[in-house]
């Protein structure tokens, strides 16, 4: 393995956010351009939404200036994604958009990739073969499919960003797992690695003013995007749904039944709240730093299972850690539960 071919990309991106994060820092405190204030976050002082600028910046500056990889179509396509997504979350991050128009242009964003290129023509049957979606000239179920996966990883990824820390610490695991993937004998897919190292690159340095306490936060700009590039890498590397699947199996989970919660409960599914598994663990007095750390190693740990295990066992995993996730919750739920009857008394 060339060392220098994914060194670099990985250096580029992690100096250009280090250099952008301390420019926005300190244009934000001098012409107070933070960006609203978020009921998702718990944070007493307002504190500039600009991190996902440096990182997407950043991103795109070493992919583009990279010698050793080709922009084909469906990379102009998910750099023009990106520069999208970089406007709609500036766009939220300022005056808070609808979450309806949120939605409509996600869904936009993925048919601008899915027409570019970024296609799923099948994904893996865990119990033996194929299951196709590119139905010949029918590409309605591939769309279908694409448009949930990405949406979802996005908006996991942007509900998972309510403490200082914890998507930034998600990315990073999730790009470095990726490039890992692309590494093996049977993928072999060195522009994946190339820009799942560029990812990498500018989330660790993201991380330097983000974890707690945070200097820069990524907002809705960063969080949806690195949502939206784990999503796509998982497609490049050869239709690795399940990996990623397994890697973001945290903050999916989590975003599944928070919904599941909001909607039995009546309430509005796109309003922000504490039901979120990182702002429970907090009522039971665990402090930001230790539920990142927390949900690092296990993010790790489930990396590190999924990289060693093919479609049926990454099918068993996923189920094992969705069902533990859940009785992770119900747990906390009850302990928060006890913890306030014995307050109100």
């Amino acid at each position: 393995m060339d060392i220098q071919l994914y060194l670099t990309p990985f250096l580029k991106a992690f100096v250009i956010t280090i250099v952008l994060s301390i420019v926005l820092t300190w244009c934000s405190k001098k012409i107070a351009c933070r960006g609203r204030e978020d009921s998702r976050h718990i944070h007493l002082k307002k504190i500039s939404r600009l991190g996902g600028v440096a990182i997407i910046v950043a991103f795109l500056i070493s992919i583009l200036t990279d010698a050793n990889l080709v922009i084909s179509q469906p990379l102009w396509g998910i750099m023009i994604a990106s520069f999208f997504i970089l406007l709609v979350g500036l766009w939220d991050d300022f005056s808070e958009l609808d979450w309806k128009y949120q939605f409509f242009y996600q869904v936009a964003i993925v048919i601008l990739i899915f027409i570019t290129g970024t296609q799923v023509e099948y994904i893996t049957n865990p119990f033996g073969g194929y299951i196709f979606l590119d139905l010949g000239q029918y590409l309605l179920p591939s769309l279908l499919f694409v448009i949930v996966w990405v949406v979802l990883m996005m908006n996991s990824m942007n509900w998972l960003d309510g403490i200082d820390g914890l998507s930034g610490g998600a990315a990073f695991v999730g790009a470095i797992t990726i490039f890992l993937l692309s590494m093996k004998p049977e993928v072999n897919q060195p522009p994946v690695g190339i820009i799942s190292m560029a990812l990498a690159g500018a989330v660790l340095a993201f991380l330097i003013f983000n974890f707690h306490p945070a200097r820069i936060l990524a907002g809705t700009t960063g969080s949806m995007f690195m949502g939206f590039i784990l999503a796509v890498l998982a497609i490049f590397a050869g239709i690795k749904i399940a990996t990623a699947l397994l890697v973001m199996a945290i903050p999916i989970a989590d975003t599944l039944w928070v919904v599941w919660e909001r909607f039995r409960s009546g309430d509005a599914v796109h309003e922000p709240d504490e039901r979120h598994l990182h702002y429970k663990l907090m009522k039971l007095g665990w402090s930001q730093k230790k539920i990142a750390l927390f949900f690092y190693v296990i993010t790790i740990l489930i990396a590190i299972v999924a990289l060693n295990t093919r479609a049926m066992g990454k099918s068993i995993t996923i189920i094992l850690v969705v069902a533990i996730m859940i009785g992770v919750i119900l747990v906390v739920n009850k302990k928060i539960a006890a913890k306030e009857q014995k307050l109100s008394k």
